[in-house]
């Protein structure tokens, strides 16, 4: 575990929580943007939010802009992906799993969660993560270094629950390239549950409502 442990924002919902949520941020946000939702998923276990911040870095779509970000982004459809960044941002995950695991929440008992940017990086890392974990959320986002997937993936992981959402009408993150994801993973044998929402690129109340339906059958 690194000693750089990315700084965070940590909510318990009751005392000794016996499961975790690691949940990543949107470029250009932080780890306030989803803790308000620790209030209002009700789920059957005490949990323990976790919301990172990602690192500050010159975003090249944004005119090199420096915010904070999980990896860079050169071009609209985020075709070229900053591949060091993908991987360092994998890293601090598994850091953020390691601590968890040395506070006594086993693998299996958390979620790995984010959207966007955070949602890539979600399915980044928990695909390849050396023991089963409770479950991925991959909100409003797309499976990263895609190609790479089939012979990087760990097969601890390789039926772990996989909730996927987008908005049809999403101009940052189309909703075809969602699809084209949410097909690779089903090709590769992964069990996805897919969620579509008449919004942009956002979340709505409906789907935080089928969230928390998700998390209480994962973390039962």
């Amino acid at each position: 575990m690194s000693a750089n442990i990315l700084e965070a924002i940590e909510i318990e919902t009751a005392p000794d929580p016996r499961a975790s949520i690691i949940w990543m941020h949107g470029l250009g946000a932080d780890g306030n943007d989803f803790a308000p939702l620790a209030g209002e998923i009700e789920l059957p276990v005490a949990v323990r939010y976790i919301f990172p911040h990602a690192p500050m870095m010159p975003v090249s779509i944004n005119a090199g802009y420096v915010m904070r970000a999980w990896y860079d982004i050169s071009d609209a459809a985020i075709r070229r992906e900053d591949e060091a960044g993908v991987r360092a941002s994998q890293r601090s995950v598994e850091d953020l799993l390691a601590r968890e695991k040395s506070r006594g929440i086993a693998a299996s008992r958390i979620v790995l969660a984010g959207f966007s940017q955070g949602g890539a990086i979600a399915l980044q890392a928990g695909l390849r993560h050396g023991e089963r974990l409770a479950g991925i959320m991959a909100l409003s986002t797309y499976v990263p270094l895609a190609g790479q997937l089939a012979t990087e993936a760990h097969p601890a992981n390789r039926a772990v629950p996989i909730f996927m959402a987008h908005g049809t009408a999403d101009p940052m993150i189309a909703f075809a390239r969602a699809q084209a994801s949410r097909d690779l993973l089903l090709q590769q044998g992964y069990a996805v549950e897919w969620h579509e929402y008449r919004m942009q690129h956002a979340v709505c109340p409906q789907e935080i409502a089928d969230v928390g339906a998700w998390l209480a059958r994962v973390l039962a």
